[in-house]
């Protein structure tokens, strides 16, 4: 440019002629024709289209490929190196593989969608899935997080999951309702199976039975993304969620979420200490103000609230539900894991809750079993108190008794157990199960307490730990009152005499 200059000066202001100022700067009479034409360098500009001769007897073929990659999976579509490669080898191409790649390059971005910025209306919302690392009582596991944006205001609400399941979809929303202290009354989903059983033929999505269940009690209406299209138009991660189509805004949300709540990799004692945190990094961001506004995220909170609908009087319950038949072995299948109940209920019709962190069984009105959630698979979860009552008759099972393998015990059970052995023989085993099933109505400290006193007094039987056990939580001496205990013989006690 400071050459540009020179020769204009050097031609207009000094006077020298054309020949001179090209001799000067050793520059074409032409070149420095066109500087004295222009006042500022025109740049290049091509005038007609590019020749390909070589190429263009099968731009056609090229095309096809690439409209036929559309419908093709995106890490299984050609490249400019492959297409090069067959049109050698199909279609007699002599080219060069420049001419291939340029032509691919310019095609693919004439190509590309666009998009129509859009302003958001308060009281909508978006949901999404994301994934990132986290600690949980020191193991490092992948953590699926519910994202819930709210576009006017750029409000938002994350929570983690062990899995991206049907009961943290709900329990995900349930919790961000409560959050917001209102309902949107739009939300926007993408197409996963968690909401959408299958998209009809006309567009029409037939929703899942959780998600209508959602729907139904807390009255939002739903919408859908274009399937297969993802992220419509992302959004701007550095100012906080650009307001622009699609679901642009909750992706966006996503992303920010991990980089700035998850980063580095947070450590929590629990799932639930995790959400507190990330529950507080989110209350936190209310305080920024975002490029392009002047108020507060919270600030502009207000609107959205005002325009959402009210909390029901309760929550709703986000769990799935499924009915299972307990087994012979009175085991429940739930999500490839065996959960127990009492043997009582067996070969019956049960209802299963699953929750995020635990699972119900319901016989009836009854909550007949709570079990922690396991994310393993094809493993067996018992509560061995479940099995005592049908130990009790069949005592000699107790040594193989899956349920009891493993169940670490006070000292003083192993001791009980053996003087039992030791002085009832056969019968032992059964007396054992009696004291176990203590535990049923009993706290495990009570009952070990119990046995103790009854080791160190020699009282050897299920009736003597009992009568210990009922005198220690009733807090007086541990003293035999024989008319409560009517089965046991009376004792005939008299003074001896000589004569005897």
């Amino acid at each position: 440019m400071e050459l540009y200059a020179r020769v204009r000066r050097a031609v207009l202001v000094d006077g020298k002629s054309r020949r001179a100022v090209a001799r000067e700067f050793g520059l074409a009479r032409k070149t420095v024709g066109k500087m004295l034409e222009y006042a500022l360098p025109p740049g290049y500009q091509r005038q007609k289209p590019i020749k390909r001769p070589k190429l263009g007897p099968w731009q056609g073929v090229i095309d096809t490929i690439l409209a036929e990659d559309k419908a093709r999976p995106t890490k299984q579509r050609h490249t400019a190196r492959r297409i090069f490669e067959r049109l050698r080898a199909e279609y007699e191409y002599t080219g060069g593989y420049t001419i291939v790649k340029d032509y691919m390059r310019q095609s693919r971005i004439g190509g590309q969608e666009m998009f129509v910025p859009s302003s958001h209306v308060p009281g909508k919302a978006q949901a999404d899935f994301g994934e990132a690392m986290v600690g949980i009582a020191g193991l490092e596991c992948k953590a699926h997080f519910m994202a819930f944006d709210l576009p006017h205001s750029d409000d938002c609400f994350v929570q983690a999951f062990p899995a991206e399941t049907t009961e943290a979809f709900l329990e995900g929303q349930v919790r961000a309702f409560e959050y917001f202290d209102a309902v949107p009354t739009r939300i926007l989903y993408d197409n996963a199976t968690l909401a959408v059983a299958r998209i009809l033929g006309d567009g029409q999505r037939q929703k899942t039975r959780a998600f209508s269940e959602l729907q139904s009690y807390y009255l939002f209406a739903e919408k859908f993304g274009r399937p297969a299209k993802g992220n419509d138009k992302p959004g701007s991660p550095r100012t906080g969620l650009r307001p622009w189509g699609g679901k642009g805004k909750v992706e966006n949300l996503v992303g920010y979420a991990r980089r700035n709540f998850m980063a580095p990799i947070p450590q929590a004692a629990s799932w639930e200490a995790l959400n507190a945190q990330l529950a507080a990094d989110c209350c936190a961001r209310r305080a920024r103000r975002l490029r392009g506004h002047t108020e507060t995220i919270a600030e502009r909170f207000e609107r959205d609230r005002a325009d959402m609908l009210p909390l029901p009087a309760a929550p709703y319950e986000a769990c799935d539900k499924i009915t299972a038949r307990v087994s012979s072995i009175s085991l429940v299948r739930y999500r490839t894991n065996d959960y127990s109940v009492p043997t009582e209920y067996g070969h019956r019709q049960v209802l299963i809750k699953g929750y995020v962190h635990q699972v119900e069984i319901v016989c009836g009105t009854e909550v007949i079993a709570r079990h922690e959630r396991t994310y393993a698979r094809e493993t067996a979860v018992y509560d061995p108190l479940h099995y005592l009552a049908l130990l009790e008759h069949k005592s000699r099972a107790l040594d193989q008794a899956a349920p009891l393998a493993g169940r670490q015990l006070p000292e003083c059970f192993a001791d009980l157990r053996r003087l039992l052995e030791a002085r009832l023989k056969k019968p032992a085993g059964r007396e054992y199960i009696r004291v176990l099933r203590l535990l049923e109505t009993f706290a495990p400290g009570e009952v070990t307490a119990a046995i103790e006193d009854a080791l160190r007094l020699n009282a050897i039987s299920f009736d003597a730990v009992r009568h210990l056990l009922l005198c220690r939580i009733e807090r007086r001496p541990p003293r035999l009152d024989l008319q409560n205990w009517p089965h046991l013989p009376a004792a005939n006690v008299r003074t001896t005499q000589a004569a005897d």
